[in-house]
């Protein structure tokens, strides 16, 4: 598995990070408020602060850009403006401390999230099945790329990927599932949500369900 997928047109000259950056579809931005998450397996019980979401997965031509070890990612979060969140934040995000799976309780089914035997084998639109959407309208956090994750209180160095991808089975996509891997693996399968800290610059923010 090598190099970013990227869509025909939109490949840049080399594997760097400043030209992969003018490649990306404009991030848009979603507002998620803070709040207390238990513990979990992957982390202790912490208040999270309320966070700005990218509300897809980076894209160029609305496809996930993949490919990328989690070092490279992180420089092309930085380039965009945002970070890789924490696991923990990651979780906060997808359900609020109680939701089995983003959008509720339910189990996944074609209209939720692009999975192993529910979609079409392969990364689609990042901004398809809108059924699947959190309640502060973030698109695709369950299936269709894995997504990097940070895991700041392991010392081994590992990495945690969440959300399952097009190639996850059902029970691997709920809210509190992750995989530890090494920070330098390389999939086709595995993308990048970043996040920020602070309020963006752009005039397209949007704070859906946070009034």
């Amino acid at each position: 598995m090598s190099g970013p997928i990227i869509p025909p047109g939109n490949v840049p000259a080399a594997r760097d990070n400043a030209r992969l950056a003018p490649a990306a579809d404009p991030v848009q931005w979603a507002y998620v408020p803070g709040g207390d998450l238990p513990a979990g397996e992957w982390h202790r019980a912490q208040t999270v602060s309320g966070l700005w979401w990218s509300d897809t997965v980076l894209s160029a031509g609305h496809l996930p850009i993949t490919g990328l070890p989690l070092a490279e990612a992180t420089v092309l979060a930085a380039a965009l403006g945002g970070r890789i969140p924490t696991s923990a934040e990651w979780e906060w995000m997808a359900s609020a401390g109680r939701r089995r799976f983003p959008w509720g309780e339910h189990e996944p089914t074609p209209a939720h999230a692009n999975l192993r035997d529910l979609g079409p084998g392969h990364p689609v639109h990042v901004r398809q099945l809108p059924a699947g959407r959190t309640p502060q309208g973030l698109w695709g956090v369950a299936g269709n790329v894995w997504e990097w994750t940070l895991a700041p209180g392991r010392r081994d160095g590992i990495a945690l990927l969440r959300g399952g991808s097009y190639n996850s089975l059902p029970q691997y996509v709920s809210c509190a599932h992750a995989n530890d891997v090494l920070p330098t693996l390389v999939s086709p399968g595995i993308g990048i949500r970043i996040v920020r800290d602070t309020r963006p610059p752009s005039a397209s923010d949007r704070m859906e369900g946070c009034l």
